[in-house]
């Protein structure tokens, strides 16, 4: 059942939002060589708590940390820990929700460590985009297919893949509403976006294959073939003005 939120509760989810896009800048400005995934997963919580918020991943369905940190050819869901140390050219995909006030706000993006390679680069750049492009499709009256063919298109003609296991999602007062957001799809087809939607639109965009994996821990989920991903996430709401974003930092 897809929830339509009022405007004053958009205004609540926007402060949540902002707490998540903060959180979730504090972390990229925390990646650098030598620095632990589990140092950066700290720096998150510390802040979401200290906002009076919570983090929303903690516990969430059993995931132990409060942002989900992934390296390199891990896609999603990367477990934060003392062992994964970042090096020089590594990209960090950094995904951070922090629920307040009743609501949920979620965001995610793909983070340099010092100096990558112009093919990490381009990768990074194209997923960006792609998000951005899929923001612009989500009008009052289109179709959730319409928002999925855009990102689709614009990845695949630059050379990459766009992952089907996963897609982005409906935001609330849980963290995982209706509708699913695909990152693929035919325009025209799937729901028709109503004023009051919220919705996270989140590419995850593979340098090869779009077939993924999940490891043991249940996970973390990585490319198939072991090559770059990248993956950009923003919350939105669907008004009569147009897409507003809500993972804003001001």
């Amino acid at each position: 059942m897809i929830v339509l939120k009022t405007a004053r509760e958009i205004s609540a989810m926007r402060d949540a939002g902002r707490i998540s896009a903060r959180a979730l800048r504090l972390a990229g400005q925390a990646v650098e060589p030598g620095v632990s995934t589990y140092e950066i997963d700290t720096i998150v919580r510390k802040y979401i708590e200290g906002e009076g918020a919570k983090p929303s991943f903690l516990g969430y369905g059993g995931f132990p940390a409060s942002a989900c940190i992934s390296v390199n050819n891990v896609v999603i869901h990367g477990i934060p820990s003392k062992k994964i140390i970042l090096k020089e050219g590594d990209i960090v995909s950094i995904d951070v929700g922090a629920y307040y006030n009743g609501f949920h706000g979620d965001n995610a993006w793909t983070f340099p460590c010092g100096k990558v390679s112009d093919e990490a680069q381009a990768l990074m750049d194209a997923t960006k985009e792609s998000l951005f492009e899929g923001i612009k499709a989500a009008v009052v009256g289109a179709r959730i297919g319409d928002i999925g063919s855009t990102v689709q298109r614009y990845v695949e003609e630059r050379g990459y893949a766009v992952v089907r296991d996963f897609t982005g999602h409906g935001v609330g007062a849980k963290l995982h509403e209706d509708p699913a957001v695909p990152n693929y799809g035919t325009a025209g087809r799937g729901t028709r976006l109503l004023p009051g939607m919220v919705i996270a639109i989140e590419p995850m965009v593979n340098a090869g294959t779009h077939k993924v994996n999940i490891l043991k821990d249940e996970w973390t989920t990585v490319t198939a073939d072991g090559k770059l991903a990248a993956h950009f996430e923003h919350t939105i709401a669907i008004t009569q003005n147009g897409p507003i974003i809500l993972t804003l930092c001001d």
